[in-house]
């Protein structure tokens, strides 16, 4: 058993995560798009949303120490990571201290959630990207709306849109829930079903105060491939 020569922090490095893949690629989504990204796909996920493109996510995944996780993103040499899914946060108890323990050795860290659990309790200094599911995923019912009481400045608040009715509802709910003065807010088209070109005339038409976020990976790697 592996233990650290420094002190025992409260909590064990030999917890275990179930984990789909690790990887390095370019970060494709919200406001950090464009950069080297070390991407911790955690496995599992609550919802199934009518456009997921990461159903092997559901299931698919090995069991991994802490302290294994955390020596492959040091090898990387990127310090900028994002936890994903699936849905990270169904495995709570045991990535909020690795939230932690990353940050507190100064990586940069998003964690990217469905929006259908809790964000409380995680390390403020964590950047929260939070969905917001529209009624064209199907899972608009399963949010966990207390969610919104907790989200900060720097955080960011993404609506997967798949069509007119999406865009409005988002709009919506937006303004009702005064989203544009609380944090970052991003519409993205969902591949292949809603047109970049459509969305971006929406958001100039009705000048929205949105970032677009189209899925930059796919367009530079190409759909479907995995580990980017």
């Amino acid at each position: 058993m592996y233990l650290p020569k420094k002190k025992l922090e409260i909590y064990s490095y030999n917890n275990l995560m179930k984990v789909c893949e690790i990887f390095v690629s370019i970060q494709g989504e919200s406001s950090y798009v464009g950069l080297p990204c070390i991407f911790i796909r955690l496995s599992g996920c609550n919802l199934r949303c009518s456009y997921c493109d990461t159903s092997y996510a559901y299931e698919e995944g090995i069991e991994l120490m802490e302290e294994e996780i955390y020596r492959k993103i040091k090898e990387y040499g990127v310090r900028l990571v994002e936890i994903t899914g699936g849905e990270p946060l169904l495995q709570y108890k045991e990535v909020l201290p690795f939230i932690d323990r990353v940050i507190r050795d100064g990586f940069k860290v998003l964690i990217e959630t469905n929006g259908s659990q809790s964000i409380k309790n995680i390390n403020t200094k964590a950047v929260i990207i939070m969905d917001i599911k529209t009624p064209g995923s199907g899972m608009h019912e399963k949010m966990y709306l207390k969610n919104l009481d907790f989200i900060k400045k720097d955080d960011e608040i993404k609506f997967v849109l798949t069509d007119r009715y999406d865009y409005e509802w988002a709009k919506e709910f937006s303004i009702t829930h005064n989203l544009f003065d609380k944090c970052k807010v991003l519409f993205s088209p969902a591949y292949k079903l809603l047109s970049p070109y459509l969305l971006a005339k929406w958001i100039i038409e009705d000048k929205l105060s949105v970032r677009l976020n189209i899925q930059l990976h796919k367009y530079i790697f190409g759909d479907g491939l995995r580990g980017v």
